[in-house]
């Protein structure tokens, strides 16, 4: 009995084919999955409570180490680690989701079109894509913060830019690439003869046809978006203080380390779970829709 009928059933035939359908999921997906519940779960509870708030000095002796009131100690001046840690915890995740969301509604956008029309608009937007994707991840991140301004400087939005920016064209490679191998089919033909425009073709033709490798190609690029927002907040670049971003606080208490190693476990730990979590569903979601991802692209 497929899923789609065992819906429509009793709830113990429902619940029974939702059972089934999990456990023949890949073991990947479901480890990534149980990972990145508990991320939102715990971001869910940051933003509602958190044990102190965020930004508040003197809940403690700073430095004091673990104790039942501060799990995660205290740091230089007397803020509690732990609910500066369970507030990141959502900062991280809307911003990941959200920078990675533009760069797929653009680069999608570029690549589809530029795979289906080819000719001269191919060609210079893939000389653009290509001058784009030869410069590393943090310096265009870096260079796109400092041509922004000091006005911009700290600001989500700037962030979110910059994440879209960084893999918009990595995106459009991919996007051009199924859309090249889509545009050759009959039905595309087809739809030329009826004579759809360009934006009907790539909509209602392509897009849909390419959604598997669209979305394999989305969850790879969001499990790299944490290190990438992370590493910006570590190097100052990042939301602005006293928000508490993950790689901010890294950034804070890394000479803490010996004294306090505590305060820069908590953000370290977060970001590792996260990571790992993204990379298994990633993975686990590339074996159940067939496609391979590509690793460093």
């Amino acid at each position: 009995m497929s899923l789609t009928n065992a819906m429509s059933g009793s709830p113990t035939q429902t619940f029974r084919a939702c059972l089934a359908h999990w456990q023949a999921m890949p073991g990947a997906f479901k480890v990534g999955s149980i990972i990145l519940v508990a991320h939102v779960l715990f971001a869910l509870l940051g933003v509602f409570w958190t044990p102190y708030g965020f930004a508040q000095m003197g809940t403690g002796m700073p430095l004091s180490g673990m104790s039942w009131l501060h799990p995660m100690g205290v740091d230089q001046i007397g803020r509690d680690v732990l609910s500066r840690f369970m507030h990141g915890a959502h900062i991280v995740l809307l911003l990941a989701l959200a920078g990675t969301t533009l760069g797929m509604l653009a680069g999608t956008t570029l690549g589809l079109v530029s795979g289906y029309l080819g000719g001269l608009f191919d060609e210079i937007v893939q000389r653009l894509v290509e001058a784009m994707i030869s410069i590393p991840f943090l310096a265009l991140a870096l260079v796109t913060i400092i041509a922004a301004g000091p006005a911009l400087a700290g600001e989500p939005a700037l962030i979110v830019l910059v994440v879209g920016l960084v893999y918009a064209p990595r995106i459009a490679r991919i996007a051009r690439a199924a859309s090249m191998e889509i545009a050759t089919r009959e039905y595309v033909a087809a739809a030329q003869l009826r004579g759809e425009g360009t934006w009907s073709i790539v909509l209602r033709e392509i897009l849909p046809n390419t959604a598997n490798v669209l979305l394999v190609e989305f969850s790879l690029r969001i499990s790299y978006a944490p290190i990438l927002i992370g590493a910006l907040g570590f190097l100052g670049f990042g939301i602005r203080p006293p928000t508490p971003e993950w790689g901010l606080m890294i950034s804070e208490n890394r000479g803490l380390l010996i004294a306090s190693p505590v305060t820069v476990f908590g953000p370290g730990l977060g970001f590792a779970s996260l990571v790992v979590g993204l990379n298994l569903f990633t993975d686990g979601l590339s074996r159940m829709l067939g496609q391979r991802s590509v690793v460093g692209a």
